[in-house]
């Protein structure tokens, strides 16, 4: 470890003034908060502290932070981002939860000392795979708890890891505990050198959302519901669901645009399919329309329940997707396009059976679409699919509170 931080200090002072000069050309400054240069307010000395570098990390945190905030009510609740947009995603939901957020320093000795005088955790979560050595190492000498948490190994990344299995085999002697999404991400942390006894499957946080109960009439018999979709999507869903309207009649769709300033936009393209249409804040229903517009705020999560499948926009653009769990806690199966960064290791799970579809293009969603609704084996099937996982996956967020109280 000692080799490591003086090489990496050496290059990191090297490469600092370029990384300057690229950032500014980019009109983007240097965060000063990431060498541990900030002003923290009074944490009296009890502090958890949670890192999510990035904006998947910290919305798989949301529901642990608030809960910690409640069980610890004694604690001041530390969060910290590696990037801008998980700065900014962290600070519209822990504005009011949160003592304090910002960035993670640089995993050089100066920057981390200077991070740790200040904020001196009682505790340290880290979520995924957010390894940093001297930050690792420095936890151990000031004999701050350090966990790994919701870990996970990609392919890629184990394949590189084992290569310096002896190196992490060091490292890991740093951490009180590394919890991981599941036994194969579990048996990787432990081929790579992690201790068997500091290592347990907590299962995956972003799983512990609960069902919301509402007595919702539209009227339908099988709807579809298009979720959060963005410009641009629209069409390649309403495209979608005239041509299986042909052969399939008696189904419904439900649109609902990730931004209400699009309305009159979304009204203006269903009114071309020729289709009757309502709107949501009408209370219009099914009953004499083939789509409703959801155009009311708040809703959209627990009308969810009501569809026999979901498309979940934000996937056919750059957006990177959004929350199929939404959906699939009701055991409805989701299709996405391909664009699901922000959701990567969701879908990777659900994908594994029939509970999760990422299609590559517009005809292949219309052609996934046709197959739950003409296929109704398969469509069972992928129903129970989503309850399966859900079944597997739930129990995470319980597992670290209870680390924390034996802890804390």
């Amino acid at each position: 470890m000692l080799i490591y931080r003086i090489i990496s200090t050496i290059i990191f002072l090297s490469v600092l003034p370029l990384y300057a000069v690229i950032r500014a050309c980019k009109g983007k400054a240097l965060s000063i908060e990431k060498f541990g240069n900030f002003e923290v307010p009074d944490l009296n000395g009890k502090v958890i502290m949670y890192h999510g570098v990035s904006v998947g990390e910290v919305i798989a945190l949301e529901n642990l932070i608030k809960k910690t905030k409640e069980t610890f009510p004694d604690y001041k609740i530390v969060v910290t981002t590696g990037t801008k947009t998980g700065q900014e995603i962290a600070k519209k939901k822990f504005d009011n939860i949160a003592d304090f957020i910002t960035y993670f320093p640089f995993d050089i000795p100066f920057c981390v000392k200077s991070f740790l005088k200040k904020i001196h955790p009682d505790a340290v979560l880290i979520a995924e795979t957010e390894l940093w050595p001297t930050f690792a190492s420095y936890c151990k000498k000031n004999n701050i708890p350090l966990f790994v948490i919701n870990g996970r190994i990609s392919d890629s990344t184990f394949r590189s890891y084992n290569l310096l299995k002896p190196f992490f085999k060091e490292l890991f002697k740093n951490y009180t505990g590394i919890f991981t999404q599941s036994e194969l991400d579990n048996e990787k942390f432990i081929k790579i050198g992690a201790d068997t006894d500091k290592t347990q499957v907590m299962g995956n946080l972003k799983f512990d959302i609960k069902k919301i109960g509402a007595d919702i009439d539209l009227k339908g018999k099988r709807i579809i519901i298009a979720g959060s979709t963005h410009k641009g999507e629209d069409e390649i869903i309403l495209n979608s669901f005239v041509k299986l309207k042909k052969e399939f009649p008696d189904i419904k769709l439900l649109l609902a645009p990730r931004h209400l300033t699009r309305e009159n936009e979304v009204k203006s393209l269903v009114e071309k399919t020729g289709l009757s249409y309502g709107l949501r804040s009408n209370n219009d229903t099914f009953e004499n329309n083939e789509i409703i517009i959801l155009n009311t705020l708040g809703e959209l999560s627990k009308i969810y329940q009501i569809c026999d499948f979901a498309f979940i926009g934000g996937s056919f653009n750059k957006t990177g997707g959004h929350n199929p769990l939404e959906a699939v806690v009701y055991n409805k199966p989701v299709i996405s396009g391909p664009s699901i960064h922000n959701f990567r290791d969701i879908y990777w799970i659900l994908s594994r059976s029939n509970a999760g579809k990422v299609v590559k293009s517009p005809q292949e969603l219309t052609d996934y679409m046709y197959k739950l609704l003409s296929d109704r084996d398969f469509y069972t099937k992928a129903c129970e699919d989503c309850k399966n996982i859900f079944e597997e996956q739930q129990g995470a967020l319980d597992f670290v509170i209870n680390k924390l109280k034996d802890l804390l």
